[in-house]
């Protein structure tokens, strides 16, 4: 079994990313560098209950091409599925969080992003709403927490909100589909988010977090070869220490 790269020793950790793209083209590794630098977790995305399959799953593609690496699943009374056709690889690149081992997985999912510093914000019509163009995303990083098709988000979900966002609507119908809510949402704030002087991008560790993922996706056996190289390793440092 493969340690997990938040558990990982700093030094191999590091060690290991410099090993590892002798075993990618230098074409690929080059794509990943460049597509890392534009990943952000300033803003993030929760899931409740989506029960249609292409709906989500075309929401993570969505989260891939504007660069948001967490998506966050609630699975109350629906699970959530992939749908490959849709998805096309995309979850493949994201950081996606399931939450469906309580009751009532919405507090904990929520709870948990508050106690990491997040704005829960509910894409939702409401009395004290904003409109997504007058969306303040200078305030701190935020969570854009989407709801079911039909029922939209549960009133635990909007109780525990710190802010409302609306998408301004012109015509006779009263929603977008939950997939396109998602794309011109992640479209408006993330390029709002990109002209802004904040401190968007990953981290360092988390950029090496990320990439050590998408490089054991991608090479063939890499859980063969990550394990033989621990190996090396912890032999060396036993001849060392000898």
């Amino acid at each position: 079994m493969i340690m997990s790269s938040s558990m990982m020793n700093p030094e191999i950790k590091r060690a290991l990313a410099q090993y590892l793209p002798g075993f990618m083209t230098p074409e690929r590794n080059s794509l990943f560098d460049r597509i890392i630098a534009n990943r952000t977790r300033y803003i993030t995305v929760v899931l409740e209950d989506i029960y249609q399959s292409h709906n989500a799953s075309a929401v993570l593609r969505t989260c891939d091409c504007f660069g948001v690496q967490d998506v966050h699943i609630i699975e109350n009374r629906y699970e959530y599925n992939l749908n490959p056709e849709v998805t096309m690889g995309s979850s493949n690149w994201l950081s996606v969080h399931r939450y469906n081992s309580a009751q009532n997985n919405t507090s904990g999912c929520l709870g948990d992003l508050k106690k990491a510093g997040y704005r829960i914000v509910a894409t939702t019509p409401h009395a004290n709403d904003t409109l997504l163009t007058g969306f303040d995303v200078t305030k701190g990083k935020f969570a854009l927490v989407f709801g079911t098709e039909k029922e939209g988000l549960s009133d635990l979900a909007l109780s525990m909100a710190d802010e409302f966002v609306k998408i301004p609507m012109y015509g006779f119908t009263e929603s977008f589909n939950i997939s396109v809510s998602a794309a011109l949402s992640l479209f408006h704030l993330s390029e709002k988010m990109r002209k802004s002087e904040l401190q968007w991008h990953l981290s360092e560790d988390e950029m090496l977090d990320v990439k050590l993922n998408w490089m054991r996706y991608s090479i063939r056996n890499s859980a063969l070869i990550e394990k033989n190289f621990l190996e090396k390793v912890e032999k060396s440092s036993k001849r060392n220490i000898k």
